[in-house]
This record gives C-alpha cells, structure tokens and sequence, in this order.
C-alpha cells in the first residue's frame, strides 16, 4: 500500500461522551498534524470532530472539512479548517471524503458513523474503491460491531474472505501503520460474487 498522506476520519459529533474517546480523537489529530498527513473529515466544529480538528491544526496540520449546507446553516461547521467544503448533500459529502483521501479510519461515534462506516465498506466489497480502512476500536467500542459482522459471516450472509475489508487497531498510534501494512489489492482469487 502506498504512503498515507491523506486521511478520512469517521467519528462522532456528540459532546456528551467518555473523556477516553475525547483523548483518542486528540492524540489522533496530533498525530496526523505531526505526520503531516491532512485530514479528511466531517467538517464539524462538535464533538470528537471538533476536538481532532483543532488538535491537527494545532500541531500544524491540514485540515479539510466537507460538511453539507444544512449542517452549515446550524453553525456546526468548523470556521478554523483549513479548507471547509460545502456540498448539498449527505450523499455528496460522503463521496467527496472518499475521493479525497488515500485510507479510513473510524473513531467511535453514533449512527452517523454506523452510516459512513457500513458505505465505505460496502464500496470496498462492491470493488468501487480499494483503499484500506481501519475501526479504531478505543476501550472496545467496536467488539460488538465486530461480533455482528462475525454472526453474518457464521449465518452465510457475508462471505469469510470479506472480513479482510478492513482492520482493527486498539490504539491510536497503531492507525497509520495498519493502514500502510493491508494488502492490496484486499481481494484474493478466492472471493466468488454469486
């Protein structure tokens, strides 16, 4: 896989969370701003976006956000990005992170996250795209979302070779390294489409 230098980071827009998901969005965006990989994310000034956002810029990163025009219109958007995009829709903003960026990472976060999650996976199984992806699985947020797609592949609704579609790191350090160590293409041979 070829050298991040642009990342998408999926996460949560609530304020009301554990400060350990708060530290890990922080030290991830201090981490990409160091490494000097931009940022792709949300666009949100709230939450775990908000927090990574400032925590890149203040270690000298870049930062773009893509937000749609109703979210700007709440003043959620983040004013200090270094470049915020204005798109008309979800749909939209999702499309214009995936092309933006070389790989995914998926901090915790709520149904919004679910939703970005499951479609750039999806793509991934779709072949749309073979970037890798990684869930950062902080404190365990992500077993049971593990668990559930082990159960699909058990009750032959997803196939055992699609488990590779993405990663799972424990910590935040370990993103980028995984993310520069999938294989790619990620399908084998073996992947049958009937």
């Amino acid at each position: 896989m070829p050298k991040i230098r642009s990342l998408c980071v999926y996460c949560g827009a609530s304020v009301r969370v554990a400060q350990v998901h708060r530290d890990a969005a922080l030290s991830l965006g201090r981490l990409l701003g160091e490494a000097k990989i931009r940022l792709i994310f949300g666009g949100g000034r709230v939450g775990l976006m908000g927090v990574m956002a400032d925590a890149a810029l203040q270690a000298g990163g870049e930062v773009v956000g893509v937000i749609p025009d109703h979210l700007v219109r709440l003043e959620v958007g983040h004013g200090g990005a270094s470049e915020l995009i204005q798109v008309r829709t979800m749909h939209e903003r999702k499309q214009r992170m995936a092309d933006l960026a070389d790989g995914f990472a998926v901090l915790p976060g709520g149904l919004g996250t679910l939703d970005e999650t499951f479609e750039i996976v999806t793509w991934k199984q779709l072949r749309l795209h073979d970037k890798p992806i990684v869930l950062v699985d902080v404190a365990g947020y992500w077993q049971p979302l593990v668990g559930l797609i082990e159960h699909m592949i058990e009750d032959g609704f997803v196939q055992p070779a699609h488990r590779r579609l993405f990663g799972v790191v424990d910590k935040v350090e370990d993103v980028i390294p995984a993310l520069e160590a999938m294989p790619s293409p990620a399908f084998g041979p073996e992947v049958k489409w009937a």
